[in-house]
């Protein structure tokens, strides 16, 4: 465990879920295809690159997924709710790597303020991946504590959940970021590509690239 950590003894005296937990900024992200994509990303870019590259730190992508979702530094609270299968605790290609037991509960804060952190296994014979991240998309836009609101799903297969979840709901007045692979339209919310966010929390520098 990563000595910037520390656990969040009052983190779960309820589900992360229930409105009286929200803070004004979230991150909701499907954990279990980001794994998956950032593996993919890492391959890619140490074939072109020709070096290794480290594991992702979640700390760092949080925050550069932040600034990106136009956070700036101050006295923030940020929650960041990760959904995950089930049957799968450990990411192969992230740090902290043990769901469980290294970022459930868990916070850590920097310049940009407090980050904690909450973890949801979709249990697939109940709700699959698609219908659990649009329920919880559709909660948190619903809610008035919550102000700003960045999406990290897997469009590519539950892409059209999100899009009817999110174009059925009144959410004037939040600040919702999509983070998408590519630009994608019939989304009513500003989009950035979460791949810049992803490389440059592996060490990929711009002036690589250029060489390239």
């Amino acid at each position: 465990m990563d000595e910037k950590y520390t656990e969040m003894k009052t983190a779960h005296i309820g589900s992360p879920l229930e409105s009286t937990h929200w803070e004004e900024n979230i991150i909701l992200a499907d954990a279990t295809w980001m794994d998956d994509f950032v593996f993919d990303v890492t391959v890619n870019f140490e074939r072109m690159l020709e070096r290794p590259l480290p594991k992702a730190s979640i700390d760092r992508w949080t925050d550069f997924l932040s600034l990106d979702g136009g956070l700036r530094p101050g006295n923030n609270k940020t929650q960041v709710i990760l959904l995950h299968q089930a049957g799968r605790h450990q990411l192969n290609n992230w740090i902290p790597a043990d769901i469980t037991n290294e970022l459930d509960g868990m916070a850590f804060k920097d310049n940009l303020g407090e980050f904690s952190f909450f973890t949801l296994p979709v249990e697939e014979d109940l709700v699959d991946a698609g219908n659990m991240y649009a329920q919880c998309m559709e909660a948190l836009l619903s809610s008035p504590k919550v102000k700003r609101i960045m999406l990290v799903p897997r469009l590519d297969h539950y892409g059209h959940l999100v899009k009817t979840y999110m174009n059925n709901i009144q959410w004037d007045g939040k600040d919702v970021t999509l983070f998408t692979t590519e630009p994608v339209a019939g989304f009513k919310c500003r989009q950035e590509i979460l791949s810049y966010s992803i490389m440059a929390t592996l060490g990929i520098e711009a002036k690589e690239l250029k060489q390239e």
